[in-house]
C-alpha cells in the first residue's frame, strides 16, 4: 500500500523522495541529451567518459546504440 496521505506536505520525507526521483529522472534525461550532443559534435567515448567520471567502456554501454 503506498501511503500518500503524507505525500502533499513538501516537508515529509515521502513527498522528498517523490520530489528526488523525479529529479533524477531528469537528470537522466539531461544527461542522455548531453551525450548524444557530445557524440553528434564528434566527441569520442573517451571524453564522454572523462567527462562524467566513468570508464569509456561504461559510457559506451550506457549510451551507445542499443
Amino acid at each position: 500500500m503506498v501511503e500518500t496521505a503524507h505525500a502533499t506536505d513538501p516537508d515529509e520525507p515521502i513527498a522528498q523522495l517523490f520530489r528526488i526521483a523525479e529529479q533524477r529522472r531528469a537528470l537522466n534525461r539531461e544527461e542522455e541529451a548531453q551525450v548524444r550532443r557530445a557524440r553528434v559534435r564528434g566527441y569520442s567515448w573517451e571524453a564522454i567518459a572523462t567527462a562524467l567520471g566513468i570508464s569509456r567502456q561504461a559510457a559506451h554501454k550506457k549510451f551507445g546504440r542499443k
